[in-house]
């Protein structure tokens, strides 16, 4: 045998080598997406805005449920659940993971994240005091209709995704998109709903990205901190979660593209109000998550781990019974009374005013690569700017409106400033009464406890 042969044979041997050790490191994981229609065919009231006073007119934009499913190696998968709708309560979030179980669904690996448009179908459980009164029997019977078959169409999404797993390599990105603006404005006769410049925000836009070894992207899962107000009218559509995710599957015609929202309950998406403005919005975010997945990622590596935190957040000192009493025949809106009306009612059959919410904080962990949190609620952007203060801000990612949407979650210091996102939301939530003060270190401290040191922010030299 000459020495070009032995040459030549080990060249060979060591490119078989290296493409044997590519496929498993690239086969480590696995991952799977798909998608189901969830757009009602029947008349249903639509949630987000309490002054509707009918079902919905029609159907502008179909809505969706997403689901990704990705597993390292032999562990069991995690799921992602993305919604088009206002919130996934937590009742309904157990129905899906009860039916999941037979696909080896663990409660901590399953994360249900709404896009919190207020333009889909009301479901049974969430904003409960809606519309400050009981529906008519008739579309009552439609929501619960409503309710049942998104239950069933989640299930499905999470199975297909799940039968559809194959080896994958995963990475991110972090991109900015800039249209979410703080609506906490400080006017001369207090805070109100509008454009606050000086506010803070939070314009990241992370990205991660799952692609076969044929180089298709399969799926693409975002998250903005913004909320998806654009619209109000009363017809079925998306906003801007929607349409960002519409042309993410026309860039990446192979892929599933999902869409969480941030810490984005005091954002609104500006300008609004007009359909154009949320076909630009959703158009924005998806190009810049393109641009973003197509250019320079970083490789996200496993194992994954997964963990919750069962926390309890204290309420402030609940009203009395003659307060409520006073606000059930004087108050100033049927919201008010029918809130006051419903814990007459606890109290009168024996029931107590609750006085603490149960939350939970879970976080998912990919090696030492990429942490992300999921929050319950609608969780005000002051909680993402701290975690990313006192965790690498790269490799942080913050969703909201995850698992259970209770209510508004405000940090200390919109709990002190008050306004609507610092108590005054609570009535349509039917909570008894605003937060004491002290949830947001609870909160921030379940984070702590799940993500390592390693994630931790390195002071500047």
């Amino acid at each position: 045998m000459n020495f070009r042969t032995v040459r030549v044979r080990l060249l060979s041997m060591a490119l078989v080598a290296g493409l044997m050790s590519s496929s498993v490191a690239f086969g480590a994981w696995k991952a799977g997406a798909s998608k189901v229609n969830i757009t009602p065919r029947y008349p249903v009231r639509l949630s987000g805005y309490g002054s509707r006073t009918t079902e919905h007119e029609g159907v502008k934009v179909d809505i969706w449920a997403k689901a990704m499913a990705i597993a390292w190696d032999d562990e069991p998968p995690a799921v992602v659940i993305t919604v088009d709708n206002c919130g996934v309560p937590a009742s309904l979030r157990a129905q899906v993971l009860a039916e999941l179980r037979a696909q080896n669904v663990m409660d901590d690996r399953l994360a249900v994240c709404s896009s919190h448009t207020h333009c889909a179908p009301l479901v049974n459980g969430m904003l409960r005091n809606m519309f400050g009164i009981d529906l008519p029997a008739d579309q009552q019977e439609r929501v619960d209709r409503y309710t049942n078959e998104l239950r069933a169409w989640m299930v499905q999404a999470a199975r297909e995704a799940i039968a559809k797993m194959e080896p994958v390599t995963l990475s991110r990105g972090l991109g900015q998109v800039k249209f979410a603006g703080n609506r906490r404005y400080k006017s001369p006769n207090g805070l109100i709903n509008s454009p606050n410049p000086e506010g803070p925000t939070d314009h990241d836009l992370p990205v991660l990205k799952a692609t076969n070894l044929k180089g298709e992207v399969k799926a693409i899962f975002t998250s903005y901190a913004c909320h998806c107000t654009t619209l109000s009218w009363n017809f079925v559509h998306p906003d801007w979660a929607g349409i960002a995710q519409l042309h993410l599957e026309m860039m990446f015609p192979k892929a599933v593209a999902l869409t969480a929202i941030g810490c984005g309950a005091d954002q609104n998406p500006y300008p609004r109000r007009q359909e154009d403005l949320v076909r630009i919005h959703g158009h924005t975010l998806a190009r810049e998550a393109m641009v973003t997945a197509n250019g320079k990622t970083t490789p996200v590596e496993g194992p994954l781990q997964c963990g919750t935190r069962h926390l309890k957040l204290g309420l402030d000192t609940p009203p009395t019974e003659a307060e409520l009493k006073a606000k059930a025949e004087g108050g100033k809106s049927l919201h008010e009374k029918y809130h006051a009306k419903h814990f007459l009612g606890l109290l009168a059959r024996g029931g107590a005013i609750p006085v603490d919410i149960p939350y939970v904080v879970q976080a998912w962990r990919f090696s030492d690569d990429l942490a992300m949190v999921f929050l319950n609620g609608e969780v005000v952007v002051d909680y993402s700017l701290r975690l990313k203060r006192e965790f690498d801000r790269s490799r942080m990612w913050v969703n909201s409106y995850s698992n259970d949407v209770p209510c508004y979650i405000p940090s200390e210091r919109v709990l002190k400033e008050g306004g609507y996102e610092g108590g005054g939301a609570m009535i349509y939530y039917l909570q008894p009464t605003k937060f004491a003060p002290g949830l947001e270190d609870k909160i921030v401290g379940a984070v702590h406890e799940m993500v390592p040191d390693a994630f931790k922010a390195t002071a500047a030299p």
